[in-house]
């Protein structure tokens, strides 16, 4: 988006008052709400990139330069008549319902495109247990696979079934503390400790993943984290058929 941040910014605030312009010649000759409908096409253009400054500017400055060069008086910022008030107030009006609208389309699009990824990943993942590839291999892939899905600064694995007091990653995505439910999504993965994720197959414990979050807040969602527990129960399946080469990476 910062690649263009810039340039949506600057059309927001030129492309109306070069529309009003060029309308001018003819302002006596047609109606003010046909141009009022061709301003609301900028402002939609313009809003379509998902930027709310940029929708929230098209639509104020498509309302100041409608004023100045289209309505009576004429190149005046006074309105006359109670008809031009109206459009005026629905051109900005436009502007705030369709730029937030295209931010919502936005937000929605790269919750499917990341929801494509964590699918994607999981597949790849499996397609790698299925082909019976070394279990140190798999570990390596699902280590990348974590930091990657929860936003976190890395992942080790240890072998073994040994409990300990970290916190905790459990199968439903919840991650508690000492029997108490971290709010996550709120205040982030702990900071100050590795998070334990469990590596269980059959009802026996394979081993954990240590996640580490220290040098940023992260706040991976229900999703994210349910989509974490998958990856580590694929290596538990893996691990149930062969033992990795190192007992800790």
């Amino acid at each position: 988006m910062e690649s263009y941040r810039n340039p949506v910014l600057a059309a927001s605030l030129l492309a109306p008052p070069a529309v009003c312009a060029l309308l001018t010649p003819f302002r006596d000759s047609f109606d003010n709400a046909n141009a009022a409908l061709l301003l609301a096409v900028v402002i939609v253009a313009v809003a379509a990139f998902g930027i709310r400054l940029a929708g929230v500017l098209a639509a104020v400055s498509s309302a100041v330069w409608f004023d100045f060069f289209l309505t009576v008086p004429y190149n005046t910022f006074t309105i006359d008549s109670r008809d031009d008030i109206e459009t005026t107030i629905l051109l900005v009006l436009i502007g705030i319902v369709v730029s937030e609208i295209a931010i919502w389309g936005r937000r929605q699009q790269a919750r499917a495109s990341r929801h494509r990824g964590y699918l994607d990943g999981v597949i790849t993942t499996s397609q790698a247990v299925a082909s019976g590839g070394s279990a140190d291999d798999l570990i390596d892939h699902v280590r990348a696979e974590l930091t990657a899905v929860l936003g976190i600064d890395g992942a080790k694995f240890v072998a073994g079934d040994k409990q300990t007091s970290a916190p905790q990653l459990n199968a439903d995505g919840t991650v508690t503390r000492g029997g108490h439910v971290l709010k996550v999504e709120r205040d982030g993965l702990p900071t100050n400790s590795e998070i334990e994720l469990s590596v269980h197959h059959a009802g026996a414990t394979r081993g954990r993943f240590l996640l580490t979050a220290a040098a940023r807040i992260a706040r991976p969602d229900l999703e994210q984290r349910l989509v974490a527990v998958a990856l580590a129960e694929q290596v538990g399946a893996a691990l149930s058929t062969q033992e990795p080469l190192h007992p800790h990476l």
